[in-house]
């Protein structure tokens, strides 16, 4: 029988243990996929007395997870710890300096730090592997590196944040606002006590930036992507919306501009009835990867959670072990050749826009708004008002544009600033073409 595929394991959280109690229930099967056994040899995490409802005394305890490492009996690093710096970073150098290879599920630290890590793993000839760190569960890395390696891909765009999509579908289903919705996602445990990353559309930035480094052959630059969360959505904009035949979805969405620009933003958006996404609800992950010869791919499946996070932290330990530790390149192409894109310049991007203004109930504040969008150019081509008596006398005006240069929106916007009319800043959503 070939020689055990040795594994250290940094973090024993809700993943952690999860990869745990996978290879308790599913170990006869994945030693026979794998080719050889898995074996779990050491662990580490904060603290040694907590009761994590798997057995973890077959194993020794590293008090310094940072040294795991340094282990002769160790082949695999797995890193389940989370955040972009600190023991995480320090112990993913550590692996991949002592030749060991690492697996991850931290899209943080890939987003921030995986240009450098990649380069450790290439200079050492070990393996980095993170397709637990973009979609949960869903084999969308490998989709795009080894499915779809032969097509140039034109644009990939999708639902990246469970929490989120969580959030808007039960707001279309019951009528609630955000804060409410989000309370009972804490509750239910699909959001954190601190929300701020998911609804702000950081995390789903991180999983974008990796996404687009695979998919165009680019270095990451998570510095480039835009980035909108979805916490000034109201009740109001999924009626408003799902009347015009389309449903709020916070997207991330890439893509390579003809001028050798890269284009990454996230930001909520109206999809069409029609589009896969649209029927995409609850905790659930959906990208799109637009390929020149493969046409149109759907990835859809569990965004988070222990058990489809350990799965694919598992379905990368297996590849290892199947390939003798497999070296290839982790962002499909060696990093010496991922070229170094600029951020493309948004405003020459046409789509129709829907803007939502919350305004005092008076005069001529109609005629505010359509005067801005009439000199900066924005055609409008539907227009909602609809009191809110309750607020005081606010008044919420919702229009769509007709398709123009998003510069022109935000020219508008700009005449806009500091009205007297306006209660709060306006919500911009794209309408996805």
């Amino acid at each position: 029988m070939a020689e055990p595929l040795r594994i250290a394991l940094a973090g024993l959280g809700t993943v952690g243990a999860g990869l745990v109690r996978l290879f308790e229930t599913n170990g006869a099967l994945i030693e026979r996929r794998a080719g050889r056994p898995l074996r779990i040899v050491a662990v580490s995490a904060r603290d040694r007395s907590k009761d994590r409802g798997v057995d973890l005394s077959p194993f020794a305890w590293e008090d310094d997870m940072t040294a795991l490492a340094a282990r002769a009996d160790v082949d695999v690093v797995v890193e389940l710890v989370g955040g972009a710096d600190g023991p995480a970073l320090t112990t993913a150098r550590n692996a991949l300096r002592a030749g060991k290879a690492l697996v991850t599920a931290n899209k943080a630290m890939i987003a921030h730090h995986g240009m450098e890590l990649a380069e450790l793993a290439e200079a050492k000839g070990t393996a980095l592997k993170f397709e637990a760190a973009v979609a949960g569960g869903i084999p969308v890395i490998k989709g795009l590196r080894e499915g779809a390696a032969a097509n140039r891909i034109e644009r990939i765009y999708g639902i990246l944040n469970g929490t989120c999509n969580y959030i808007l579908s039960t707001m279309e289903q019951t009528g609630r606002d955000f804060g409410e919705v989000l309370a009972e996602a804490q509750g239910l445990g699909y959001a954190e006590a601190d929300p701020t990353f998911d609804v702000e559309g950081v995390d789903a930035a991180h999983k974008l930036a990796i996404l687009a480094a695979i998919a165009f052959g680019t270095r990451i630059d998570f510095s480039a992507v835009g980035i909108g969360g979805i916490g000034r959505v109201r009740a109001a904009d999924i009626t408003q919306a799902e009347a015009l035949g389309y449903r709020i979805r916070l997207l991330g969405i890439a893509d390579r501009e003809e001028e050798g620009r890269l284009f990454q933003r996230v930001q909520p958006c109206l999809v069409p009835h029609g589009h896969p996404l649209a029927a995409v609800d609850g905790p659930t992950n959906a990208v799109v990867a637009e390929c020149d010869y493969a046409g149109r791919l759907l990835f859809q499946g569990a965004g988070a959670g222990d058990g489809p996070t350990a799965s694919a932290v598992a379905a990368d330990i297996i590849d290892l072990a199947r390939h003798g530790g497999e070296v290839g390149a982790p962002f499909s192409v060696p990093v010496a050749a991922l070229e170094a894109l600029g951020a493309a310049d948004a405003g020459h991007r046409t789509a129709r826009t829907y803007l939502r203004f919350t305004v005092a109930d008076r005069p001529g504040v109609l005629a505010e708004i359509a005067a801005a969008m009439r000199d900066a150019g924005v055609s409008i081509e539907s227009l909602i008002q609809k009191g809110r008596p309750e607020e005081g006398g606010e008044v919420l005006v919702a229009m769509v544009t007709h398709e123009c240069p998003e510069a022109r929106v935000t020219e508008a916007l700009r005449l806009l600033e500091g009205s007297p009319s306006l209660a709060e800043p306006p919500l911009v959503m794209p309408l996805l073409g």
